[in-house]
């Protein structure tokens, strides 16, 4: 794990579009539309890389920092906001937010989550 090489080293710089991604399956539950795939690399407990293919699916955010690096999505927070974000935007997630992510463009993000 990449923390542990962190903890050896003190502090460490690595390319974002080269940290490798292990992919993971959705709760089909969760899938609204399409096909969406993810994965991700968890740099250190909390913090990491994520990524979703296009299609629309629902989640229970956590309390959550992230800055997409590619992609698009439309986030709508169930009797909350609807946001768009694209690269170079900076999004904060309430733990607990009921979502639907309308992803429209292979979206990677770098996050960090407090829960």
């Amino acid at each position: 794990m990449i923390s542990d090489r962190l903890a050896a080293a003190g502090a460490i710089a690595l390319p974002v579009a080269d940290v490798e991604l292990e992919p993971y399956d959705l709760d089909p539950a969760q899938v609204v539309s399409g096909e969406p795939r993810v994965a991700m690399a968890q740099l250190s407990p909390g913090r990491g890389v994520w990524e979703i293919t296009p299609g629309v699916v629902t989640d229970v955010e956590a309390d959550e920092i992230f800055v997409v690096l590619t992609g698009r999505a439309t986030i709508e927070v169930e009797g909350g906001e609807t946001v768009d974000v694209g690269p170079g935007d900076v999004c904060l997630l309430a733990e607990g937010a009921k979502t639907t992510w309308t992803v429209h463009e292979t979206l990677r993000k770098v996050y960090h989550s407090r829960s």
